[in-house]
């Protein structure tokens, strides 16, 4: 099977242009691509699975086993002819800086990927062939198969780089882009815009690719991919349960394969938008509030008054609730804007939040469970990730359920807001990074279900 990861020198080289103009030079040419990211990004994935027509999944060697990635790799790629796989930041860079662990390298090294190095070149010519001799003499083990130039001035630039490379370097270059603004995409505090916000045509990176790639030396990469293994699915529960998630333009943060988990559990996901419905769908037995952007809705969702008071009656009648990063602010009394303005939010939690300028607790975390909740009992542990430009700037007390450790900075901090049967916290958690989570989650819905049936 054709298969690639494409790699950058840093962050903001052109990975994301590179991947979506292969991906649909490939789907242009007939193929089924299944595109993957690596690291803990909720963004690109929405780009890839547009312009793929296939969901995106995500790649994580620090969050998820080598064997919960091939899981991943081999249950998505059913039915595709290519996997395009984007990396994250620099290609060695990971969770500290003198291991691979948690970087692109280590992915592709763990499942034989061939990697496609894009360099930034704009403003250099002969000084981009000692970078690249610098990567290849980094790691000898590491599968360099490739070379995209970025932002290259022109066909006479172009001449300059390739003969500087040629000279000493082994890696063939592949193809290189031009610098063009019609297919570049905005960024903003937490990365680029999401699909639908920006729309860049299937056809026009299909023609980027077939004008500028050597799209057939890149379709000769390949790795071996082995049989995917059927998911394990509940037979034989009853009730099954219903669990709406909130996707729309402010909660749109989600690990794809965490909702497949709870689906191999029994539960059925009922998407609905805390934007634009005034109800909730029917006969729910849980909510789900990912991550995303409430901050740039936050007028939208505080009028939608008759949402607000669906949400809150479901958490009156005792209805769970589980929310992650944005949906805490949504859960929150109140959210403070970049532009100061104050917008009541749900009231659930008594917890004031504000936007902040900077990134608050960055980074790879470990959760240890210190009292039995809505995931897990006391004791359970589980990988995710924290990135947020937001802070609490209340006092008020809440029970907790989660001990919180920072991979970067060592801190240590107790999280995991609870109350009732409401769980919240600034942590995305990757559920494969502990399968047995998605579990108890549908167990203690089914559960509560199962009492509320026998109830007269």
């Amino acid at each position: 099977m054709t298969g690639l990861l494409i790699g950058g020198t840093a962050s903001g080289v052109g990975k994301t242009t590179v991947a979506l103009a292969i991906i649909a030079c490939l789907r242009k040419r007939g193929y089924a691509v299944q595109p993957f990211k690596g690291g803990p990004d909720f963004l690109d994935p929405t780009h890839h699975s547009r312009i793929a027509g296939r969901k995106a999944r995500n790649l994580d060697t620090w969050m998820l086993s080598p064997e919960s990635n091939r899981e991943v790799l081999s249950r998505a790629a059913v039915g595709a002819d290519a996997v395009v796989v984007e990396g994250m930041m620099g290609l060695f860079d990971g969770k500290d800086g003198v291991t691979e662990t948690g970087s692109s390298a280590e992915i592709a090294k763990m499942l034989k990927l061939p990697v496609l190095l894009v360099l930034d070149c704009a403003k250099s010519a002969r000084s981009v062939a000692a970078t690249v001799l610098g990567f290849e003499c980094f790691d000898p083990d590491l599968p360099l198969a490739g070379l995209i130039l970025n932002r290259v001035a022109g066909l006479h630039h172009y001449r300059l780089l390739e003969s500087a490379i040629q000279a000493r370097c082994k890696t063939p270059i592949l193809g290189w882009l031009p610098r063009e603004t019609s297919i570049a995409i905005p960024e903003r505090h937490l990365g680029l815009h999401a699909a639908g916000e920006r729309e860049i045509s299937l056809g026009a990176l299909a023609h980027l690719a077939e004008t500028h790639f050597k799209v057939d030396a890149i379709l000769k990469l390949e790795f071996p991919l082995k049989t995917a293994v059927s998911p394990a699915t509940v037979k034989g529960e009853s009730p099954h349960v219903r669990i709406g998630v909130a996707r729309d333009q402010a909660f749109s943060f989600y690990y794809e394969d965490n909702l497949d988990l709870l689906r191999e559990q029994g539960a059925e996901i009922i998407p609905f938008s805390p934007i634009a419905d005034r109800v909730l769908p029917a006969d729910l037995d849980a909510l789900y509030f990912g991550g995303g952007y409430p901050e740039l809705y936050a007028r939208e969702l505080s009028e939608n008054a008759t949402m607000l008071d669906q949400i809150r009656a479901f958490a009156r009648s005792g209805g769970h609730i589980y929310a992650e990063c944005g949906g805490l602010l949504y859960l929150s009394q109140q959210l403070s804007t970049a532009d100061e303005t104050v917008y009541p939010m749900l009231g659930i939690l008594p917890l004031k939040m504000e936007m902040t300028s900077k990134l608050v607790d960055f980074g790879y975390v470990t959760v240890t469970f210190t009292q039995d909740c809505l995931l897990g009992p006391r004791g359970t542990t589980i990988r995710g990730h924290s990135f947020h430009y937001s802070r609490i700037c209340s006092d008020a007390e809440l029970a907790t359920s989660y001990q919180v450790d920072f991979s970067l900075s060592r801190k240590q901090q107790w999280e995991g807001f609870t109350r009732g049967n409401v769980l919240a916290s600034y942590v995305h958690l990757h559920f494969g990074a502990n399968p047995a989570v998605a579990r108890h989650f549908a167990t203690a819905l089914r559960e509560a279900r199962q009492i509320e049936a026998a109830t007269p």
